[in-house]
């Protein structure tokens, strides 16, 4: 079972960037399907990027700000967020599947492996 550590977060203000990581271990990472996702208080998690075989896919609200990243052979994953606003504050948690197919990769539900989330706050 992959096991991964999340951090990178922070308190920035609207219009700045900041940039999360994601550290797996425990198995071979290239073997999984990486994603990002974000919680607010009350809410089920929601879909932020993903990368799959090579491919991008990145949620309608986020595209063209933020950018998914993986170097496989340090078993990490990146999120570059730019240009931040306020409903981009959440809690980001990096998740890892080997199964999800393509059609669901927006599924939370369709990941086995989870980090432990880093808070990311943004306010003037």
């Amino acid at each position: 079972q992959i096991r991964l550590v999340e951090s990178g977060g922070g308190l920035v203000q609207p219009g700045d960037s900041l940039r999360v990581s994601c550290a797996a271990s425990g198995d071979t990472f290239r073997r999984y399907t990486v994603a990002w996702f974000r919680q607010t208080p009350g809410k089920g998690r929601e879909f932020v990027a993903a990368i799959k075989m090579g491919n991008n896919y990145y949620a309608d609200s986020v595209k063209g700000r933020f950018t998914m990243t993986r170097n496989n052979a340090e078993s990490t994953a990146a999120l570059q967020l730019n240009s931040l606003r306020s409903e981009d504050a959440a809690v980001y948690y990096c998740a890892a599947s080997q199964t999800v197919i393509t059609s669901n990769i927006r599924n939370p539900g369709a990941y086995a492996s989870w980090g432990q989330g880093t808070q990311v706050a943004v306010s003037s």
